[in-house]
């Protein structure tokens, strides 16, 4: 069993679109449809136990991730504090579900699930392959945070504004430039803004530094695009 949390991980590698990632995806993908489903039928003391246990789950296991590296000795401060959007999401998409703060989701729904999708399709996972510790924790920490904002847009009714999306995007730049700030203070990449991250990524795809910041921001406008797609069929359909 201890070999599933080693560091020196002897086991087979992470394969990019191997037969466990695809399994793992479609995994994250039935589990959110039937958290859905089912949760679109309960009492609101229901869906509340239902958004706390989710909230749970999120910083339990974002936790569990920082306990591991501790242990490892590899926790810093290049690489381990919470700039990632996928890490703030952590946190911000557990409050959001304890609190049910509209202004939060969103930020969660768009930048957040747009944020999430990339690593889960390309996740830089290395010699660690399912069923290590790493893998597990990112797969569940990235899928929960597109969980918990599908959960509060298809089961509490919240609905995302097209007029939000620029403002979204602005304090999104406004955030990537002070996180730039940062790197160049404590020598860390967040947000990988200084140089792409190692590994098959989807930023291997997007052009040498620093154009491919603005073809990731070009993907992420196509993506908040698709995000709001629901809600204008579901009101032409209306």
């Amino acid at each position: 069993m201890g070999q599933y949390f080693a560091v020196d991980y002897t086991g087979a590698p992470f394969v990019l679109f191997g037969a466990a990632h695809l399994i793992a995806l479609g995994i994250l993908a039935v589990s959110i449809f039937l958290l859905v489903h089912f949760s679109r039928h309960m009492s609101e003391i229901q869906r509340k136990r239902i958004r706390l246990g989710l909230a749970s789950l999120l910083i339990l296991n974002e936790f569990s991730y920082h306990v591991w590296n501790l242990v490892n000795h590899r926790w810093s401060l290049q690489w381990n504090l919470p700039l990632h959007l996928c890490s703030i999401f952590v946190w911000l998409s557990a409050y959001m579900l304890l609190t049910k703060s509209y202004a939060i989701f969103e930020f969660a729904y768009f930048l957040g699930v747009s944020a999430a999708i990339q690593p889960l399709l390309t996740p830089d996972a290395g010699i660690y392959g399912f069923p290590h510790f790493y893998p597990v924790q990112f797969f569940i920490s990235h899928g929960s945070i597109i969980a918990a904002a599908i959960f509060m847009a298809a089961v509490e009714g919240y609905r995302p504004r097209a007029a939000s999306l620029w403002r979204i995007a602005l304090w999104a730049n406004l955030y990537l430039l002070a996180v730039t700030g940062i790197n160049l203070l404590i020598g860390s990449n967040y947000l990988y803004t200084l140089h792409k991250p190692p590994g098959t990524t989807l930023f291997n795809y997007l052009g040498p530094w620093p154009w491919y910041l603005l073809s990731a921001e070009g993907i992420a406008l196509m993506l908040f695009g698709l995000l709001y797609l629901p809600f204008i069929l579901l009101d032409r359909k209306r």
